[in-house]
């Protein structure tokens, strides 16, 4: 036999059971929404204002470095003038040093050019020119100048140059140098200009 839902019974029992959910389910609490949504614009605006500050820096940055590549161009330039001058600086004072030992033998060669002949005998001339050759090679040779004079030496096409030949006596004279037209010179190892020479050649 069902008991019908205006039984007084069940009725209550259905009212007990309603209020057990009702303490069962949490009440809202108020404001607790806007206090998230607060925290949110929060936690978003020291994001914007880092972004900010990051920028800045960046920029900063930016113009430091821009800054400092102007200055080592300009000391870059400054350098470069500044060994270019003292490459001319160097260039003109070794010059200078050179014809600094060159004045005496100037000057004698000045006073040989300038006697009379009627009053001055030959060997006069010829032992001044001499003694003015002598001063101009020391001169030259303190600097690094040295002569090349192969006489009765191999001939070496590296330091020579052969502008005749001549018949050798024996086959050790072959390839040797017999006279010299012109001497060589050569400059702190470098070659200035070769002797050029007439070298012995055997025929058999």
């Amino acid at each position: 036999m069902k008991r019908s839902d205006n039984d007084p019974a069940r009725r209550r029992s259905s009212e007990q059971r309603d209020a057990i959910t009702d303490d069962l389910v949490p009440a809202p609490v108020e404001g607790v929404a806007d206090d998230e949504d607060a925290s949110a614009m929060q936690a978003s605006e020291p994001s914007a204002d880092l972004s900010s500050d990051s920028r800045a820096d960046v920029e900063r940055a930016l113009a430091e470095q821009h800054d400092k590549y102007l200055r080592l161009a300009a000391e870059y330039d400054n350098y470069r003038k500044r060994t270019v001058r003292e490459r001319q600086e160097a260039s003109l004072r070794g010059q200078a040093e050179l014809l600094r030992g060159l004045l005496d033998a100037l000057d004698d060669l000045s006073r040989f050019a300038h006697v009379d002949p009627a009053t001055t005998d030959t060997k006069t001339v010829v032992d001044g020119a001499a003694m003015v050759e002598r001063k101009i090679l020391k001169a030259l040779t303190s600097t690094g100048l040295e002569i090349i004079n192969p006489v009765d030496q191999t001939f070496d096409p590296s330091t020579m140059e052969a502008v005749a030949t001549e018949p050798a006596l024996s086959p050790e004279d072959d390839h040797v140098v017999a006279k010299v037209y012109q001497q060589g010179y050569l400059f702190n190892g470098q070659l200035l200009r070769p002797s050029r020479v007439v070298v012995k050649q055997w025929n058999g």
